[in-house]
């Protein structure tokens, strides 16, 4: 962590966090959703035990990220121990002034994973991590060798399940599901931005002018990758450049202008940082 962004990244993980913690008092919890992860069991034994979620989530993570230090060793750092009981005070703090906005289990599965989401992505875009399943699943590929994306698809889907057996409603299981995937699209987008940029390869026998085209009319850097043809054999070269969306058909109009037959790729790119775009790095 960069020494003068620490107060930050602390500052956006308990921001996070709180988000996170609202979401589950104002949706999922009162309506007995339980998407996955260690939320979703603590709020399995809140209705069985009836031990306040936030103090049960403390419990189930503390023990286990002690146990995936001693297996995986120290690696995970303060960040990932504070985002966990952070999120777990801030679950029982909140809990008494949130008021539950509906009963409707669609609503409730969908406005809890989104504001869920947000909220994770916060904690992580800021550098932190919550614990639960995440180590869980690092603790299943390192004693079993399962993938750490399959662990945690294991992981969830036995909360989910247990969750509907628990309840009696397998509808509960279904709605988890649907508030576990909003959760995990939203996470991605906080993390990595809304597409804001494209990235073009090019392909084109008029590398140079076309380069000298985007450079000149566009202002925008180009990159020259040395690269061989699979059936050919023959070295060739491939433009790589990066532009706003605005700018998108302005760059296949200059590719058309120099070589109608030219082999061009667009793609996504969610977040650029340096020269032309922005300037904040986080």
């Amino acid at each position: 962590m960069v020494a003068e962004k620490w107060w930050q990244n602390y500052a956006g993980i308990i921001f996070g966090a709180l988000l996170s913690a609202i979401s589950l008092n104002m949706f999922l919890i009162p309506n007995k959703i339980a998407p996955g992860g260690v939320s979703g069991l603590a709020t399995i034994l809140h209705y069985v035990v009836g031990l306040p979620v936030g103090i049960t989530m403390l419990a189930l993570n503390i023990p286990l990220f002690l146990f995936s230090v001693r297996v995986l060793g120290k690696k995970f750092g303060l960040n990932t121990l504070f985002g966990a009981v952070v999120l777990a005070v801030a679950i029982d703090a909140v809990a008494p002034f949130v008021p539950v906005l509906t009963n409707d289990l669609l609503l409730a599965s969908l406005y809890g994973g989104v504001l869920d989401g947000v909220g994770l992505g916060l904690v992580f875009r800021f550098k932190g991590t919550t614990a639960g399943t995440d180590l869980a699943a690092a603790v299943i590929n390192k004693l079993f060798g399962i993938s750490v994306g399959q662990a945690l698809l294991y992981v969830d889907f036995f909360v989910i399940v247990t969750a509907g057996v628990v309840f009696g409603k397998a509808e509960l299981s279904l709605y988890a599901l649907i508030s576990l995937f909003v959760a995990t699209q939203i996470i991605d987008l906080v993390q990595e931005g809304r597409s804001s940029a494209k990235l073009f390869f090019i392909m084109t026998t008029k590398i140079d002018q076309v380069a000298q085209a985007i450079m000149n009319d566009l202002g925008r850097g180009v990159t020259l990758f040395r690269a061989i043809g699979g059936y050919t054999g023959q070295p060739r070269e491939v433009l790589f450049c990066v532009v706003s969306t605005g700018e998108v058909s302005k760059v296949k109009d200059l590719v058309l202008k120099y070589d109608d037959k030219a082999f061009v790729i667009v793609s996504d790119a969610h977040e650029v940082l340096g020269e032309g775009f922005t300037r904040t790095w986080s």
